[in-house]
């Protein structure tokens, strides 16, 4: 098994055809289908399965393309960082994000890694806390946002805060209406009797409310499990229900005006958020950069986000 086969076996797998795989990768076809056969032979196994319409992949070509895909970006992340290395500042640089924050600090972090880092590319993916941890320990990514992660064997965690969660009310809700005369923060007992539209477990913002309620005695209301934040936000907007979530997510939609944001506590409920890299690869010139750049722009962008909801609402939001 050698990297060429690899390659052309994930491009095959990707793209569903070896005619065109073959055209992406500008090799003759049947250049590209011995390279697969060889390594099919080698394996033991077929990885495919032929039809009229292309190829999809037997059970054992599914095992070997998430192995296929992990080696293929270490190979690339060890070529990057000896030109990291070389360059200091420049090479590909892969960010998890959850959902929760994706659609509030993409954009700003591109522009600072366009102004502080221009030799990089960065590339962001959104997934939950558990997948994105999964995906560091492969090297798809080489920095990861998590929410209320573990520090691991194979995992560094350097905190970075604790982001305040809010419930997210109709505007023509009781609460809305307790909200216009000016009543306290909603209380963790007050919190149990709302029916939430909440991500399922174990994702990060669920576990924080159950863990929060348990503190009480009390136990969750699930209305709706949905993990995509703007359907969350839509949903509680049309009034199937109320949400959870940190204040930038509700920020960044399309709809932060026509729902009611209202804090949680005291204490106040949060989620603490880390930075994460895998603690089995070195951390490049370029890594611990970068790092420095998402620090500086996450907590810029959460607090000027419980700046801008306590001065609009005259209140003190820690």
């Amino acid at each position: 098994m050698d990297l060429k086969q690899l390659e052309y076996f994930r491009h095959v797998a990707e793209l569903g055809s070896f005619t065109r795989a073959a055209a992406y990768l500008s090799v003759v076809q049947p250049a590209l289908s011995r390279q697969v056969r060889q390594l099919e032979v080698e394996l033991g196994q077929n990885l495919f399965e032929r039809n009229g319409r292309g190829v999809v992949l037997t059970d054992a070509g599914s095992r070997l393309l998430e192995h296929a895909r992990g080696i293929l970006t270490q190979i690339s992340r060890a070529r990057q960082e000896l030109e990291d290395q070389r360059n200091g500042d420049s090479g590909h640089f892969a960010l998890g994000l959850p959902p929760s924050l994706g659609s509030s600090v993409t954009v700003p972090l591109v522009k600072a890694f366009a102004s502080s880092l221009p030799n990089a590319r960065l590339a962001t993916v959104e997934g939950l806390s558990a997948y994105i941890l999964e995906w560091l320990n492969i090297g798809r990514v080489d920095c990861a946002l998590v929410y209320n992660a573990t520090a691991t064997a194979t995992v560094d965690l350097q905190p970075l805060l604790d982001d305040r969660l809010f419930l997210i009310a109709p505007l023509g809700s009781k609460v809305a209406r307790k909200a216009a005369a000016s009543s306290p923060p909603v209380t963790l007992d007050e919190l149990a009797d709302y029916p939430l539209i909440i991500p399922s477990r174990p994702h990060a913002l669920r576990m924080s409310v159950e863990n929060a309620l348990a503190s009480v005695e009390r136990k969750i209301r699930v209305a709706h499990e949905i993990e995509c934040i703007p359907a969350v936000i839509d949903l509680v907007r049309q009034g199937h229900g109320f949400g959870v979530l940190p204040l930038n997510a509700v920020k960044a939609s399309q709809w932060a005006n026509e729902v009611l944001v209202k804090p949680i506590g005291k204490p106040a409920l949060k989620a603490s958020l880390s930075i994460a890299t895998s603690s089995q690869r070195p951390r490049s010139p370029l890594m611990r950069k970068a790092i420095e750049v998402i620090r500086d722009i996450v907590r810029q962008e959460i607090h000027s986000s419980l700046a801008t909801h306590a001065a609009s609402n005259g209140t003190e939001i820690s």
